[in-house]
């Protein structure tokens, strides 16, 4: 299957609103919804408004070791023994059962991140439920390697692969994009024959435990698929890591807790996947289509408040068109109306919590400290009182900093960007590449010739040549330096979710 998420743009309309009502999020293990031991829970606030959403229950490590315990006992049970052919039914089943409930998951990922429903609508529960059909699909196609060869004796030998489970892999899930990206690694994880723990977010558990509805309804074995809820240090997080019956680990989120989960997964020598944080630069030249140039770098910068791993915020304009660009986005991000998700002039929703909120302000602050030229923005918007307590931030643009400023060195992850002019390839390319990260880049030139030689010089996992989030699920996903170790997507997902075994068979 051939599934490209092309650009994010809304649909004509929105399909759902918010739920309202106050419940209570519980752990998904062996197939039944459970409550901690300890009675411990916190709170699910939604971000347009700080009203409570609901209790969440908080998982230790009694939680933990019984759903790596019913991972496990799945694995030797009948989801091992399942041919690939029933896996791939199921998967689709699933699938189809995401987008049956459409609307129930839109509500619940909007009410927990607080994002339009028109973006949500478009890109993450389509792309949710999509994830399972694509490495369904890429399972039941990929090949692998045979080989004869004579043997000593005067006879041969033949030698095949064949894919197997890595067992029980645990996937720790970012807020950002809750429900895509949970189902961009368990998707790959189940078609691959393993069993699941889950570990969302603390910032949005909605649609990680609905799914736990939708896997009963279709079938999927219990233990195949398993959440457990809590925070990171001393909670679910460190105890699913850490948990030495755990086969590998997959996560996506900033560097330092990457770098936390990787010291727990060296005790044992397992695995890991990581895509982590990112300070990327978006390049323009003179010579790019100035339009949309503009409308890609806004939607890099902006899009989802900013808080994407692929977002840009650090833009570089060839000097000859530095004060028209600089001008044309300022228009852009003022056009940014904050709103209620389900309004459908909404353009720009909140941050995630209070805590990213102050997080974002307090590089705003240094900004204005270190001397920034503030284009646009730089504090939190004028919101009617019932929207007063949610976690809302200006979309904001930057000139007039060294590259050596706090908020050209550092990830933000909101919506905002620093532009600098740059009169030369040479220069722009050691400017994009001065940063211990390497996700990505987005770059804008109407000159194939440099637009090739730019895809080979910037030191990223993934180069957009005049796009931004335009991606084809079968390509390699993944980034260098310190925003990740290994790639995800199409065939690139089994090296990490299978190992190859070698079967040699001698005969006469």
């Amino acid at each position: 299957m051939n599934d490209v998420a092309n650009d994010l743009k809304s649909p004509s309309s929105a399909r759902s609103t918010p739920h309202t009502e106050t419940r209570e999020f519980r752990h998904f293990i062996d197939g039944a919804f459970v409550a901690s031991k300890s009675g411990r829970t916190f709170e699910n606030r939604n971000p347009v408004d700080g009203s409570l959403i609901g209790q969440v229950c908080e998982g230790g490590r009694a939680e933990v070791d019984a759903a790596v315990a019913a991972a496990r006992a799945a694995m030797d049970g009948p989801w091992g023994r399942m041919p690939v052919t029933q896996r791939v039914e199921l998967l689709y089943k699933v699938a189809d059962e995401i987008t049956r409930r459409f609307d129930d998951f839109l509500a619940a990922e909007v009410a927990d991140t607080g994002k339009p429903v028109s973006l949500a609508s478009h890109i993450d529960i389509p792309r949710g439920a999509a994830n399972f059909k694509v490495f369904a699909d890429v399972i039941k196609n990929v090949p692998t390697e045979t080989f004869e060869m004579a043997t000593p004796d005067g006879g041969s030998a033949l030698n095949y692969a064949v894919r197997v489970p890595r067992g029980v892999i645990a996937v720790v899930c970012p807020w950002n994009l809750p429900l895509l990206l949970m189902t961009w690694k368990v998707g790959p994880a189940l078609a691959c024959g393993n069993a699941v723990v889950v570990k969302p977010s603390e910032e949005t558990p909605a649609t990680a435990t609905l799914l736990g509805e939708v896997m009963n309804a279709v079938g999927i074995p219990k233990g195949v698929y398993n959440v457990v809820h809590g925070l990171g240090p001393d909670s679910a997080g460190e105890f699913l890591t850490s948990h030495r019956d755990v086969n590998a680990i997959t996560f996506t989120g900033e560097t330092r807790t990457g770098e936390a989960i990787m010291g727990a997964a060296s005790k044992g020598l397992r695995p890991v996947s990581f895509e982590l944080g990112g300070k990327n630069a978006g390049i323009v030249f003179a010579d790019a289509d100035f339009d949309a140039a503009v409308d890609g770098i806004a939607r890099a910068a902006f899009v989802n408040c900013g808080q994407v791993c692929l977002g840009t915020e650090r833009v570089y304009v060839e000097r000859p068109i530095f004060d028209r660009f600089v001008a044309a986005l300022k228009s852009r991000a003022e056009a940014m109306k904050p709103g209620l998700p389900q309004d459908k002039s909404t353009g720009i929703g909140p941050l995630i919590s209070q805590e990213h909120l102050a997080k974002v302000l307090s590089y705003y602050d240094k900004a204005r400290a270190e001397g920034a030229t503030i284009v646009t923005g730089g504090g939190v918007p004028q919101m009617p009182d019932e929207l007063r307590k949610g976690a809302w931030v200006q979309p904001t643009i930057w000139t007039g900093l060294p590259e050596t400023a706090t908020v050209v060195r550092e990830e933000i992850f909101g919506p905002c960007c620093h532009i600098a002019p740059f009169d030369s390839e040479d220069e722009v390319v050691h400017l994009a590449n001065d940063t211990p990260y390497g996700l990505c880049t987005t770059v804008w030139t109407t000159n194939l010739s440099r637009g090739l030689r730019m895809g080979t010089r910037i030191h990223v996992g993934l180069c957009w040549i005049n796009s931004w989030f335009l991606r084809d699920l079968r390509t390699p996903f993944g980034g260098s330096k310190q925003s990740g170790i290994g790639r995800e997507g199409g065939v690139h997902s089994l090296e990490f979710y299978t190992e190859l075994r070698n079967v040699c068979v001698k005969y006469a």
